[in-house]
């Protein structure tokens, strides 16, 4: 027996993203979005209701601002009252999980895919997802990336346009490309 893509994709391994199965879950998630990003704010309200029923879960009073982008939706879980700003990316080939009371500055980027090291595999489409999570009232700078596999932790502050390569440990504030730790509370 074969096994998809998409199981793949969930169980940590490489898997090929050239794939009909996920080409329609990212085509279900586009309608979403241009859905959300479309929608007069008081009628969107905190997010547009497709991307709200795509989302794998959104706690109570989780707000979404748009411009907004995901690659699925599904994989993205938000916590009570967390806030996205506008123009916020997160390519949710894994769980990403963003704590409860935690803010997302402008154009934050999250990247759960890496691609493979060698062309011939990235030419294949080969990809690894790798999870992220951030904790509770954490707070990510404007322009922040946040690559594949990191862990933030809870009161963390990730600076303005940070590269963040490594776990952040809780209330420690991280700067800089790549994003090294400036001070602890």
């Amino acid at each position: 027996m074969t096994t998809s893509e998409r199981t793949k994709m969930a169980a940590g391994e490489w898997y090929s993203c050239i794939d009909d199965e996920l080409e329609a879950l990212r085509a279900a998630a586009r309608d979403a979005v241009f859905e959300h990003n479309s929608l007069p704010p008081r009628q969107r309200g905190n997010m547009g209701p497709a991307l709200r029923a795509l989302l794998g879960g959104a706690g109570e009073g989780a707000r979404i601002e748009a411009p907004f982008h995901c690659a699925y939706g599904f994989n993205l879980f938000l916590g009570d009252g967390t806030f996205l700003n506008a123009g916020c990316t997160i390519l949710d080939t894994a769980p990403v999980r963003i704590g409860k009371r935690t803010l997302l500055g402008p154009n934050v980027q999250i990247y759960c895919a890496e691609h493979h090291r060698e062309a011939s595999g990235r030419q294949a489409g080969l990809e690894i997802a790798r999870p992220v999570t951030i904790s509770d009232h954490a707070w990510i700078g404007g322009s922040a990336v946040i690559l594949a596999g990191i862990n933030i932790g809870e009161g963390a502050i990730v600076g303005a346009g940070a590269v963040v390569t490594r776990d952040v440990a809780a209330d420690t504030t991280v700067v800089g490309n790549p994003a090294r730790a400036i001070m602890r509370r």
